[in-house]
């Protein structure tokens, strides 16, 4: 029988998945890998394209989606063009924990209208690290190296606090299912996002409710 998965938080309520996978992250923070994920999208063909991607952080205290960055001129962003639906992969080793987190791709570029998500992008940009941030000045990923110039990769990074690159994107999952499975218990539990009914505009945005519903393993 589905139950009802909530948790409680100051000012809010939040998903009882989100919890559980930010005991997960502390519980492997000392792995320098533990914020890696596997995120697979699909191509234009209809075939899965997968790569390794660098956990970024919640959108915010009261938006549970997930983020990640990439290059504009990367294959994933006419990928999602297409076809925004998405799923990450992600195991922690010493827990024995995998979660599979599943929904909609945004992609928050240059031209992004979306004042909060370009405040987002900025932010992420901001703590990035500058070996992390000067990739994106980067000849064009994907293309033969030896056409390119090899001072181009000699750039000086861009400090924090420098104009974003308009190469540089925010990748938003909008989560709307998540399954965790539990190695060391075999125990396993998926998590649905339900929609609540609409409420009118004067009383702000309907509540979104997630059913937790142990399966087997």
């Amino acid at each position: 029988m589905a139950l009802a998965a909530e948790a409680a938080t100051i000012g809010r309520t939040i998903p009882v998945w989100r919890s559980k996978l930010l005991k997960s992250l502390a519980q492997n923070k000392r792995l320098a890998n533990s914020r890696y994920v596997q995120l697979a999208t699909v191509r234009p063909d209809n075939r899965p394209a997968n790569r390794t991607v660098v956990f970024r952080g919640f959108l915010s205290d009261d938006d549970d989606s997930l983020t990640f960055v990439t290059d504009s001129r990367s294959r994933k962003v006419g990928e999602v063009a297409v076809n925004p639906a998405a799923e990450v992969a992600w195991y922690f080793p010493e827990t024995r924990e995998q979660y599979r987190v599943s929904g909609n791709l945004t992609i928050v570029d240059a031209a992004s209208t979306d004042s909060a998500m370009q405040a987002a992008r900025k932010r992420v940009w901001h703590n990035m690290s500058d070996p992390g941030r000067q990739q994106f000045a980067w000849p064009h990923p994907g293309l033969p190296r030896h056409l390119e110039d090899p001072t181009a990769w000699d750039c000086p990074a861009p400090g924090p606090k420098d104009p974003v690159l308009d190469t540089f994107c925010l990748v938003v999952l909008h989560v709307d299912e998540v399954e965790q499975l539990k190695l060391k218990s075999n125990e396993r539990f998926l998590y649905r996002r339900q929609e609540a009914a609409a409420v009118p505009a004067d009383e702000g945005a309907a509540a979104v409710t997630w059913v937790e519903e142990p399966i087997n393993p």
